[in-house]
């Protein structure tokens, strides 16, 4: 399941609910956040832009390819958008699988994707700049790596 919102979300009411939607041996979390400093600036704010139905077919196609290469009993991708300040909640993946290694991959894989391939745009306000942040190669990177596997 897929949802691009504004709104804050519950993570605990978000495991809760997905708990309830399989019976699987292992759920792996992954939560990303708002970082306080990026390099030697503070952040003040930042902003995440997206095209609706656009972001939403390219998570939902990013989810599908794990489905496809690990045996997940379920899946949730919950990603914010609009101005968030230091210490908000961006992203939520949950992965359920019978065994922990396809779980743990596949969260990884999944947060890999997002990070490079969704459609959002993200700027960043820091001392009194404001800057559009571009994938690291780091990034890509760890991308590169699901290509063969």
């Amino acid at each position: 399941m897929v949802r691009v919102q504004s709104e804050v979300f519950d993570v605990a009411g978000e495991l809760g609910k997905f708990r309830r939607g399989g019976a699987g041996g292992s759920i792996v979390m992954f939560l990303g956040t708002v970082r306080e400093l990026t390099g030697s600036l503070t952040i003040e704010a930042m902003t995440l832009e997206h095209y609706p139905g656009m972001t939403e077919k390219a998570l939902e196609e990013i989810e599908a390819e794990a489905n496809r290469r690990w045996p997940l009993i379920n899946s949730l991708i919950v990603h914010r958008y609009g101005k968030l300040l230091p210490g908000e909640d961006i992203v939520l993946v949950l992965t359920q699988s019978s065994h922990r290694a396809p779980a743990f991959e596949a969260c990884e894989f999944l947060v890999d994707y997002l990070k490079t391939r969704a459609p959002f745009w993200k700027l960043e306000e820091a001392q009194g700049t404001a800057r559009w942040v571009e994938a690291q190669d780091s990034d890509e990177a760890a991308v590169a790596r699901w290509k063969n596997r």
